[in-house]
């Protein structure tokens, strides 16, 4: 797929065909939402790639990761060394690829996750960097969807130990997860709701507690946990009559959780933060600027200490940034380059150093978090 122009269009278009039933839901998966908002550049920021980012992940403020996807469907990959961003050689299998998330344990382990085409079926894409290189490795692609499998989201809490969201692609969607065991990828049995589900993001604590969020064919959160022994749906609050999606975790500790995302249909479009106190999920007051804010990445350096990032849109469509200080989620001032700026993911590694990513007006999008403000 391509850029047009109108990334957000792609979005609310998805929550049309969500809402519509599972024959909708297998052709909106959050990884082809993804895909449909890189490509086309459209305009251009200095020092750029164009193409879009959809993951970030650090692991110190000299090393982070971004990834997407390039407007010649090719993979995109981003370093950070401490003092700039370069592109990095990637893996681009044929068949348009794209790279939905990122995460990193050291400098010398990451995974990007992401899909490929294979003539109309969707296949996996994992890359994994091993300190000197990307390269693909070996990841099933589940049966159960007659277009293939795309993932969405990756986290890792070691070098042998780490987790791949996704869903398979039509007739039903069911939701997928993949666990590497520091040997191979292999696919785990997770729960999928009466109708179809889909995963989006992934969050882990370590080797016996992780989260996967994303939503139901009726349109209502879904959440997903890793007790040790097996993935457990767990109940989580879905407002109102409207559709209500969630696109991405973030986990401090198994007492400490955020999921975010949006509201839509029979009410206007809202953000959606939900938070996990250790023993249930609750909505929290989360602000909704604009006609229809939509939170897609969230990232959590302590209790006292989180992002959560999107886009909003009026007359033209602006990045949204929200922080949560340990009392309250408030809206921050955040750079958006006219006409249209998104961000799609977010990291921190302390209070004074932060990343998110996303896409402006056919180019990549990086701002940077320094103590004081995004820039």
């Amino acid at each position: 797929m391509r850029y047009e122009g109108a990334a957000r269009s792609a979005r609310l278009g998805a929550i049309t065909l969500l809402l519509a039933g599972s024959a909708g839901i297998c052709a909106a998966t959050p990884a082809t939402a993804a895909r449909a908002r890189l490509g086309l550049a459209v305009g251009a920021v200095p020092g750029s790639v164009s193409g879009g980012l959809t993951g970030v992940a650090t692991t110190s403020a000299r090393n982070a990761w971004a990834v997407g996807g390039t407007s010649r469907g090719k993979t995109l990959i981003l370093r950070w060394n401490g003092t700039m961003w370069r592109q990095v050689p990637s893996p681009s299998p044929p068949g348009n690829p794209a790279l939905s998330g990122v995460a990193a344990t050291s400098a010398g382990n990451a995974w990007a996750v992401g899909s490929y085409q294979s003539g109309i079926v969707f296949k996996t894409l994992i890359l994994r960097w091993n300190g000197t290189a990307w390269k693909q490795v070996p990841s099933p692609t589940p049966a159960g969807g007659v277009q293939g499998t795309e993932l969405s989201g990756v986290a890792a809490v070691s070098s042998r130990n780490a987790w791949a969201v996704g869903s398979t692609v039509a007739p039903a969607p069911k939701t997928v997860i993949l666990h590497w065991n520091g040997t191979r990828w292999q696919r785990v049995p997770s729960p999928t709701p009466a109708g179809g589900g889909l995963l989006a993001g992934v969050a882990a604590t370590s080797a016996h507690d992780a989260w996967a969020v994303g939503v139901t064919a009726a349109g209502k959160t879904l959440i997903l946990r890793w007790n040790g022994a097996a993935w457990q749906r767990v109940p989580s609050p879905s407002p109102g009559p409207a559709f209500a999606q969630l696109t991405g975790v973030a986990a401090v500790s198994a007492r400490d959780a955020w999921a975010v995302g949006f509201t839509s249909g029979h009410e206007p479009i809202g953000t959606v933060i939900l938070h996990w106190n250790g023993t249930r999920w609750r909505r929290v007051p989360s602000p909704s600027p604009a006609a229809h804010p939509l939170l897609e990445g969230v990232a959590a350096v302590s209790a006292r200490d989180a992002w959560a990032v999107g886009d909003d849109a009026s007359s033209t469509i602006n990045t949204l940034i929200l922080r949560w200080n340990g009392t309250a989620w408030k809206q921050v001032p955040s750079p958006s380059p006219p006409p249209i700026a998104q961000l799609f993911g977010v990291a921190a590694v302390s209070a004074t150093r932060a990343w998110a990513v996303g896409f402006t007006n056919g180019r990549t999008l990086i701002t940077t978090w320094n103590g004081t403000h995004w820039k």
